[in-house]
């Protein structure tokens, strides 16, 4: 018996919302998981690349693969042990991007398994996994959810998590590189305190970020979407942002960028056809820096991973 489901690419903090917000994107990840007839055989490991542009072949094909390790948490929880198992990741999002390729996989390999073993997990007991082996759930839950999610990670290893409705339309453009960022590189260079003064600030924007989000208020989401506590240390690695940043801050039906994840993708939120507008200037700021870069623009993704 085999399952395969389909996992959404997912941008995180949105700016303030550092490790806690995240939203759900249509870029897609498939991960088949069976249990192999042979007896014997152990983990397999396959993964199909869908596009020539991103690389993965630093990707583990063993057990040190993140995809087998949430599986055999998952496989733990329920009293067993992994059996004979073949795993197959065909991938469209890209790594090292910060579009949560990572977390997308790791969904999808709990989703699978799960389904395998006839659903004893519920939605609480794989998100928590989920966590488990990414760090934080701002990735993993808009990927298993879909949408627009606000999550905590709690100190008894339980996620909290809520889904609020994005606007219909607001569009999302992500501005992807053709260089990668490696995420423990993207932690690295953030400072190991704070002050209380730009932690009440981010505080401050998240908050009036998530009631924007909840009212429909462009206007207000407009101010929101600054922070302190990574951005400003992680622009500096991400050509062409401060440009962007400027190039948008007073265009009509834009409401702002962000840097996705930890980078170097780019988000930009609009209304309507507002990015349109601007983007042979958005691809003049990367032309500058001798930069290739992806642009696509869509609608959020609701309803996160489905079985195929």
């Amino acid at each position: 018996m085999k399952v395969t489901v389909k996992v959404p690419a997912t941008t995180a903090n949105l700016g303030p919302g550092f490790d806690c917000l995240g939203l759900a994107l249509p870029i897609y990840n498939e991960i088949t998981v069976e249990e192999t007839v042979m007896p014997g055989s152990g983990v397999e490991i396959n993964i199909i690349e869908d596009s020539e542009t991103y690389d993965i072949l630093s990707i583990p094909k063993d057990e040190n693969n993140i995809v087998y390790k949430a599986i055999e948490l998952l496989y733990n929880f329920v009293g067993q042990t992994v059996s004979d198992i073949k795993i197959t990741i065909k991938t469209n999002i890209p790594v090292t991007r910060g579009l949560g390729s990572s977390a997308s996989v790791i969904v999808g390999g709990l989703m699978a398994a799960n389904k395998l073993l006839g659903n004893p997990a519920d939605e609480a007991v794989l998100l928590s996994i989920a966590t488990e082996v990414e760090g934080h759930p701002d990735n993993v839950a808009p990927a298993l959810f879909g949408g627009f999610c606000l999550s905590s990670f709690e100190d008894d290893g339980s996620v909290l998590c809520s889904k609020i409705l994005w606007p219909e339309d607001w569009k999302l453009t992500v501005l992807i590189p053709d260089y990668e960022l490696d995420t423990k590189i993207a932690r690295s260079i953030l400072p190991e305190s704070i002050t209380i003064k730009d932690a009440a600030y981010n505080i401050r924007k998240c908050s009036m970020l998530i009631d924007a989000v909840y009212r429909q208020d462009a206007e207000l989401m407009k101010k929101c979407l600054s922070d302190k506590l990574h951005q400003p240390y992680r622009e500096r690695l991400i050509k062409g942002f401060k440009e962007l940043k400027e190039l948008l801050a007073n265009k009509d039906d834009v409401l702002g960028c962000v840097i996705s994840g930890a980078g170097p993708t780019i988000l930009v939120i609009s209304k309507n056809d507002g990015f349109e507008k601007v983007e042979n200037e958005v691809r003049q700021i990367f032309e500058d820096y001798n930069v290739n870069c992806d642009i696509r623009t869509f609608d959020i993704e609701n309803e996160g991973t489905k079985v195929i």
